[in-house]
C-alpha cells in the first residue's frame, strides 16, 4: 500500500520547530566562542585583548631595619606559592615523566606517589589551569621543586607557575615590635602606618615592578614568560640607634616588674645623653590572659599627669625666678594644705615632714612643700610662673618621626577653663599631661649640661650599604633650659634622691654606679572610689660623668603589692643601669685632687675583687688610688696584690679574667 501523504501545515510545523531549535543551538554557540575570547583564549587574541593580558603589579622587597650593632630588626623575605597548569605540558612530556614527577613530590614527604599521581592526572583530564602544588616556600624550597620533571620545563612547556610574595619577619622576635611597627594597606587602598617603618615608609617602599600576564581559567592569572618587564627595586634600608643587649636587659626587667606587681601597662626608655639616640624602648600591655606584649607605643602616644617627676620641672621655675633658694625654709606643718574648704593636697608622710628647706622638700618629694613653693610665690601673677614652663619648652611636641606622639598639656592662665586650682595642682604634677619620652628629654637635659637634645631613633638610611643617603645627627631643641647656677643645684637635689637616707629612692642606691633621678606616684581615676597609680622614676647615670638616661612609668599595679615610685619603678631603672654598666667598658679618668680627696676618706685597703665583672672591679680599685692592668675577658678570676692589705703611691694591680 502506498504511504498517505503528510498534510502540508504539518510539515511546515515540524519545520518551525527545527528552525528554533537550530536558532537556539547558534546562540549558545556565539556565546560560547564569546566567553573563550575573552577568558579561556590561550594565545590571548580576541574582541579585548586588555581582559585577557595586562601587566600585574610586583610589590618590590622592603628594605631592611638594623640594630645599631648590625643585628636585623625587620626584613623582608620572598615566600611562594607553585600552581600547575595541567592542560600545558603535550601528550609525550606529561606521560612520559608523570610518575618520575609524582615521585619527586612524594619524597618532600606529604602524600604517597600513588595520590600525587592520581591528582595529576586528574587535573589533566578535568583541564584544571590551576592546581594548587605547595605553598608558604622559601626559595630554597622553589629551586628544589624547579628541578623536579616536567617543571624543569619553561612556563610554556611544563605550565609550572610560581606567584611570589613578600612577607615583612622580624628575626629577633618581639623586640621594640611598636617601635619598629609595620604598614598596611586598606582595602581602599589606604595605609595605615606605625613605627618606623610607617614613618620612613617612603623610603623603605622601593619601586613596583611589572610582570605581563594573561586571564586563563576560572578568573586566574598565568605569567606569559619567566622574565619580568620591568624588575622590582629593593627599598633602602634604615640603621637604628637601637642596642639589642640594651634592649634585652630592658625588656626583660620591664616585663618582671610588670608581672610581679600585676601591672595594667608599662614602658621603659633608655637613652643616650649627649646624642639623644634612643638605646631601648619596652611598651608592654597586659592580655585578658594576663600575659604581657608590645600592645602600644605608651612611650611616644600616652600622655599622663606625671605627678612627682614634674615637681623638677617647678623648682627649677623658682629658683631660675629667685623667689626661693635651696635653703629656704618651707614650713610644711603637718602634712596637709586645704584649697576652697574642700580640695587637700597632703604628704605621703603622716603627720608630714615639719620645715624643711626648698632642696630637702624636693628630696624627699613633699607635696605640701612644693605646692607651698610654688602656689605662695606665684598666686598672684600664675602667668609668670607658666611662661617660665613654656619658655623650657614644655608645651611643645619633640616633633619624632614616628606618627602618634602625645601632645602636651600646660594648662595657661589665659585659657577659659583656667581656675584657681590649677597652679597649686601644677607643682606637684597634676593637671598637666607629658609622655614619657617628653619627660626623659626634659631629665636628660639635666644631665647633659642644660642642653636638650631630641631623641633620635635613626642613625642613617642607606641603599644596598653605599654612601648613607641621609644621615641623622644631634638635633638641640633647647641649648639651655636654665642658667648653670640653677643646673647645679637640681643636679645635687636629684642625686640626694638616691644617695641620701631621706631621699625618696634611697633603696637603689648603689655602691658601685652613682645614680640621679626623681620618684613618681601619681594618682589616677581620683575622682573615683577605686583611685589607681601610675609609678616612675627617671634620671641617669653615672652621675660623674653622664652617659645614659632612662625612664620607667608603670601603669596601675596592684595596690596590695605595692605602688609607690620608690617600690615599683625604681627597680627596675637601678636594674637596667646596673646590667648596662656592667657589660660596657668602664674607663674612669681619676685626676691627682680626686685621688686626693679620696684617699681622705677610705681607708686605702686593697679590696678583694674576685667574682666581680670587669666594670665593677675597675670601679674599686681606681677609686683607692691603684693603677689597674687587666688580663683577659669576663669577670676577676685573680688580683695580684693581697687583699686587706694597704695601699701604697703609685701602686699597680693586676687583675686576671676568666
Amino acid at each position: 500500500m502506498n504511504k498517505k501523504p503528510i498534510p502540508y501545515k504539518q510539515l511546515m510545523y515540524r519545520f518551525y520547530i527545527i528552525a528554533i531549535g537550530l536558532f537556539i543551538f547558534a546562540l549558545l554557540l556565539i556565546g560560547k566562542l564569546i566567553y573563550i575570547q575573552f577568558y579561556e583564549n590561550d594565545l590571548g587574541q580576541g574582541f579585548s585583548t586588555e581582559a585577557i593580558v595586562k601587566d600585574i603589579v610586583l610589590e618590590p622587597s622592603r628594605g631592611n631595619i638594623y640594630a645599631a650593632d648590625g643585628n636585623i630588626l625587620a626584613t623582608s623575605i620572598s615566600r611562594y606559592e607553585l600552581y600547575w597548569d595541567a592542560v600545558t605540558p603535550s601528550f609525550y612530556l606529561f606521560n612520559s615523566n608523570k610518575e618520575a614527577l609524582a615521585d619527586s613530590i612524594a619524597k618532600l614527604g606529604f602524600k604517597s606517589a600513588a595520590q600525587i599521581l592520581k591528582t595529576l592526572e586528574d587535573a589533566r583530564i578535568q583541564k584544571n589551569r590551576y592546581l594548587l602544588i605547595d605553598k608558604d616556600l622559601s626559595y630554597t624550597e622553589l629551586k628544589r621543586y624547579k628541578n623536579f620533571p616536567i617543571f624543569n620545563q619553561n612556563v610554556f612547556k611544563g605550565g609550572l607557575i610560581v606567584e611570589q610574595e613578600i612577607k615583612r619577619e622580624n628575626p629577633l622576635g618581639k623586640i621594640a615590635e611598636r617601635t619598629i611597627g609595620y604598614e598596611k594597606k586598606d582595602k581602599d587602598g589606604t595605609y595605615f602606618r606605625v613605627g618606623l617603618e610607617g614613618a620612613f615608609s617612603q623610603y623603605l617602599r622601593g619601586d613596583q615592578g611589572l610582570r605581563l600576564k594573561q586571564k586563563i581559567a576560572n578568573g586566574h592569572w598565568k605569567p606569559i614568560s619567566d622574565s619580568n618587564e620591568k624588575e622590582p627595586t629593593e627599598g633602602f634600608d634604615l640603621f637604628t640607634t637601637i642596642d639589642v643587649n640594651i634592649q634585652d636587659i630592658a625588656h626583660n626587667a620591664l616585663l618582671y616588674q610588670l608581672e610581679k606587681f600585676e601591672a595594667e601597662h608599662g614602658t621603659v626608655v633608655v637613652m643616650e645623653v649627649n646624642s639623644g639616640a634612643i638605646k631601648a624602648i619596652a611598651n608592654l600591655g597586659r592580655t585578658k590572659e594576663g600575659k604581657y606584649f608590645e600592645k602600644l607605643n605608651y612611650a611616644v602616644g600616652e600622655t599622663f599627669e606625671p605627678g612627682s617627676t614634674f615637681k623638677l620641672m617647678g623648682m627649677i621655675a623658682a629658683l631660675e625666678d629667685n623667689v626661693i633658694n635651696e635653703e629656704s625654709l618651707i614650713d610644711t606643718g603637718i602634712g596637709e594644705l586645704l584649697f576652697y574648704g574642700k580640695y587637700k593636697v597632703k604628704d605621703s608622710k603622716r603627720g608630714g615632714f615639719g620645715t624643711l628647706t626648698a632642696s630637702k622638700a624636693f628630696e624627699v618629694s613633699s607635696n605640701v612643700g612644693l605646692v607651698k613653693i610654688i602656689y605662695d610665690h606665684y598666686k598672684n601673677n600664675p602667668k609668670q610662673f607658666v611662661d617660665r614652663l613654656y619658655n623650657m619648652g614644655l608645651n611643645k611636641p619633640l616633633g619624632i618621626p614616628i606618627l602618634g606622639e602625645g601632645i602636651p598639656k600646660i594648662p595657661y592662665p589665659e585659657d577659659s577653663d583656667w581656675d584657681g586650682l590649677d597652679l597649686p595642682w601644677m607643682a606637684y604634677g597634676y593637671g598637666v599631661s607629658l609622655t614619657p619620652l617628653q619627660i626623659l628629654a626634659f631629665y636628660n637635659a639635666i644631665a647633659n649640661k642644660g642642653e636638650m637634645v631630641k631623641p633620635r631613633f635613626l642613625d642613617q638610611i642607606s641603599n644596598f650599604g653605599n654612601t648613607p643617603t641621609q644621615v641623622f645627627s644631634k638635633q638641640v631643641l633647647n641649648p639651655s633650659i636654665c642658667s648653670e647656677e640653677t643646673l647645679d643645684k637640681v643636679s645635687k637635689m636629684l642625686f640626694n634622691v638616691v644617695d641620701k637616707k631621706w631621699g625618696t629612692a634611697y633603696s637603689i642606691k648603689d655602691s658601685l654606679l652613682t645614680m640621679a633621678g626623681k620618684t613618681g606616684t601619681g594618682q589616677v581615676d581620683y575622682t573615683t572610689n577605686n583611685v589607681q597609680y601610675v609609678s616612675s622614676f627617671v634620671g641617669y647615670y653615672p652621675v660623674e660623668n653622664p652617659k645614659y638616661s632612662s625612664i620607667v612609668v608603670i601603669h596601675k599595679p596592684n595596690k596590695n603589692k605595692g605602688y609607690y615610685g620608690a617600690t615599683v619603678a625604681a627597680p627596675v631603672f637601678k636594674t637596667i643601669a646596673k646590667k648596662i654598666f656592667n657589660n660596657i667598658p668602664y674607663q674612669v679618668k681619676v685626676s691627682k685632687r680626686d685621688v686626693e680627696a679620696l684617699n681622705k676618706t677610705s681607708k686605702n685597703i686593697i679590696p678583694n675583687v674576685a667574682g666581680l665583672s670587669k666594670g665593677e672591679a675597675l670601679k674599686k680599685l681606681i677609686k683607692i688610688g691603684l693603677k689597674v692592668k687587666v688580663n683577659g675577658s669576663g669577670s676577676v678570676k685573680s688580683q695580684s696584690l693581697k687583699a686587706g692589705t694597704l695601699v701604697k703611691n703609685k701602686q699597680q694591680i693586676i687583675i686576671e679574667l676568666s
